[in-house]
């Protein structure tokens, strides 16, 4: 078994909580079905954690202890304090890895890391959404064929501002017509850092195995290979200066 990898799964979790139709999808909310999820693979132990929590459950302690952080948000994004994204992306420099699911595209988190508004097209109807897997030999994309469908989705529609990623793994049609780039990989410091695009609370989509394949194989890419800090140092010289 490799080694452990440690999974904070935070999500706002408002919208279970305030709407009938997202309750009876996800009734203990999308943060325990992911987790539950990854608990079930080998290597991975994940926790959650919520919006109205102390500290919105990501204290010091608790990023100290995360290799991996998944987030998902929607309706307050403007309620996460700006202490704690601070101390979110810190620990991202440093090398944790970020997954962003859905609409956490405009998280206060994922556009202070991309610098860009991070906004996009979209239509709400419930229509199919196929995602096609441009990048077979990646590690996130592995056991997913050329593509998958989810019957009923949110579009999402470019142009998406974000940065070019480093690299697009998935590209998502969808009924009406419209493209978008839903697979993006990009590193940070010493962090890495992955888009996922579905996730529209009121469908199963949590549910789908192809889904979960893809955040459970993004939580082993973005696992991190070091955690140090990047600081502005003032080295004395290794070799002899003829000064």
């Amino acid at each position: 078994m490799e080694k452990g990898i440690k999974v904070t799964v935070w999500n706002e979790y408002r919208h279970e909580k305030s709407e009938e139709a997202v309750k009876k999808v996800y009734p203990e909310g999308i943060h325990a079905v992911i987790a539950s999820h990854l608990n079930k693979q080998g290597g991975i132990t994940a926790k959650t954690a919520t919006l109205d929590q102390l500290e919105h459950g990501l204290t010091q302690e608790v990023l100290a202890g995360t290799d991996v952080l998944t987030w998902w948000g929607h309706m307050a994004h403007d309620e996460v304090s700006d202490e704690v994204v601070n101390r979110v992306q810190e620990r991202v420099l440093e090398g944790m890895g970020l997954l962003v699911l859905h609409s956490g595209h405009v998280s206060k988190i994922f556009k202070r890391l991309m610098g860009t508004t991070c906004n996009l097209r979209w239509r709400d109807v419930g229509e199919k959404e196929r995602l096609w897997n441009v990048e077979p030999g990646h590690p996130v994309t592995q056991g997913i064929g050329d593509y998958f469908e989810l019957p009923h989705e949110e579009m999402y529609g470019e142009r998406f501002d974000i940065p070019t990623p480093d690299k697009l793994v998935f590209i998502s049609w969808f009924e009406g017509g419209e493209v978008f780039r839903s697979g993006c990989c990009y590193e940070r410091g010493h962090g890495r850092i992955f888009y996922f695009r579905p996730g529209h609370e009121i469908y199963p989509i949590y549910y789908e195995a192809n889904v979960m394949k893809v955040i459970t194989n993004a939580v082993r890419w973005a696992a991190p290979r070091i955690k140090q800090k990047i600081e502005c140092l003032n080295p004395q010289p290794i070799e002899k200066l003829n000064r």
